[in-house]
């Protein structure tokens, strides 16, 4: 199976590191705007070639757009009207409503599958790219009603033998869930980054006293702007009510801390206490695949 690339960086390169390893693929080609990128993806051994848009579309068995979403959405259109009959289309968007909505009328609609690897780091570009990505993680496949069957299942299959767990879900309910667990975080990061750079002015020593709770809350204040901001713009009105619900909860930690009500700060941590028996059960499953 011949695989292009259309944005090698993280998501994209991994994907295509991780298909070499296992074997699925004889070929990888990569398309590529930024010409350090292209270059970088090319020495790394991450695509074998690099080549257009057009000429990617027209020569692939699988064309996966791992661009940011607002570049996926441009792309996708203009990808479906190039493609043979055969050929795949999967997208690795971290937002999937609007994505689908692109191509709802398009009449090769059924070849492209909506995909949304859970997987990733705060570092971005060819050189953040590894093949231990995937493994493990979670595939979230949208909309299978739309796809053609056959099409569908061929994404099943790159999953399976990249050692992804499948998840199925709609579009939408994929964005709600995922302004929650994700988008959620990063602006949570962001802020916190923020708001101790604007300290840092004033109080230059700050950062050595800064340890590794502090390293590991802001650590996704360091991803792509260039990738994030458009996930919140195709993600507004999700994003706005998790964050509603944030920053209620922050006042509500806030009211206790102003009150110093020292049972009711040891209640509140309590409930957040109980992420950790979640995240150890998901852990568990994921590692047992």
């Amino acid at each position: 199976m011949k695989i292009s690339i259309v944005g090698i960086g993280l998501l994209g390169g991994s994907l295509a590191l991780q298909a070499k390893e296992k074997g699925l693929t004889t070929k990888v080609v990569g398309v590529d705007n930024n010409p350090e990128h292209a270059a970088q993806a090319l020495q790394l051994g991450i695509v074998d070639e690099i080549v257009s848009l057009e000429e990617a579309a027209q020569t692939t068995d699988l064309l996966v757009l791992a661009t940011p979403v607002n570049v996926i959405i441009r792309q996708l259109p203009q990808v479906l009207d190039l493609i043979g009959d055969k050929t795949i289309v999967m997208d690795v968007g971290s937002t999937k409503h609007t994505i689908c909505q692109a191509v709802s009328t398009h009449p090769k609609r059924k070849q492209f599958v909506a995909a949304h690897p859970i997987a990733g780091t705060e570092n971005s570009g060819p050189e953040a790219a590894f093949p231990g990505l995937l493994k493990r993680k979670i595939m979230i496949l949208c909309n299978r009603h739309e796809s053609d069957h056959q099409a569908f299942e061929q994404v099943v299959n790159l999953s399976k033998h990249l050692e992804m767990h499948l998840s199925y879900m709609e579009a939408a309910e994929h964005d709600r869930h995922l302004a929650y667990v994700s988008h959620l975080s990063h602006i949570s990061s962001f802020a916190l980054g923020i708001t101790v750079l604007d300290k840092e002015k004033d109080e230059k020593s700050i950062f050595e006293m800064a340890g590794s709770g502090f390293s590991s809350t802001v650590r996704l204040a360091k991803s792509s702007p260039q990738m994030w901001a458009p996930i919140f713009t195709h993600n507004t009105e999700n994003i706005s009510v998790a964050l509603d619900a944030y920053i209620k909860k922050l006042q509500y930690f806030k009211e206790i801390i102003d009150n110093q009500d020292e049972a009711k700060s040891k209640e509140l941590m309590q409930q957040a206490n109980e992420i950790r028996r979640v995240l150890l059960g998901i852990d568990k499953k994921l590692t047992n695949l």
